[in-house]
């Protein structure tokens, strides 16, 4: 099993809201389960687990709101952090001991909560984010992973009532630059997925 997982590389799928990532975590998904990716053609020993987007779920159990990001700097920064702390968790459990998974398919990753806390709240809860135990382990895994980037500025940015929604184009493109900027400090390699694919 050890074997498996050092030839194993977790796939990452971030970048700013609205941009497709679950959508293309879906195909994936769909696709390993029926097949259309035979997995032992690509190297990897077994099918992957899919982490599902983990801010959606400590939006409703932690009781926060998509306004605290942009209203209160203090929910904002709590709210990122849970956020870090969901997606540690949700890591650790997919390739922990219950189960026979050696990677995972991640719709967001663990830098996603620092990109919003640098936007919405300042670099030193940035900072203050990134010096932790967590984002040290979440950062590991990302650079012996596969991160693809979605690009900002397709054309179906559209509110679901429940994601921040940036204010227009020029925010949208500020939250994909801050991901890219982040990506090159952290000496993470990326993969772009351009915002004009069909």
């Amino acid at each position: 099993m050890a074997s498996e997982v050092a030839q194993s590389r977790c796939l990452y799928i971030i970048g700013a809201q609205c941009t497709g990532k679950t959508t293309l975590v879906n195909a994936l998904e769909d696709a390993f389960s029926q097949g259309e990716l035979s997995a032992p053609a690509q190297g990897v020993l077994s099918k992957p687990v899919t982490i599902r987007e983990v801010a959606r779920t400590v939006l409703r159990d932690k009781h926060f709101s998509r306004d605290d990001i942009t209203t209160s700097p203090s929910r904002a920064l709590q709210l990122q952090m849970h956020i870090l702390d969901a997606q540690y968790e949700a890591e650790q459990t997919a390739t922990g001991p219950d189960t026979r998974a050696t990677w995972y398919i991640s719709d967001r990753s663990g830098l996603d909560p620092i990109i919003y806390a640098q936007l919405f709240v300042g670099e030193d809860a940035a900072g203050e984010m990134l010096a932790s135990g967590k984002w040290e382990e979440l950062e590991r895994r990302m650079k012996a992973g596969v991160v693809m980037l979605c690009e900002a500025g397709c054309s179906w940015l559209a509110d679901d009532g429940t994601r921040l929604m940036p204010t227009g184009p020029g925010e949208w493109m500020r939250i994909d630059d801050a991901f890219r900027r982040q990506l090159a400090v952290r000496g993470i390699r990326y993969t772009l997925v351009p915002n004009d694919m069909s």
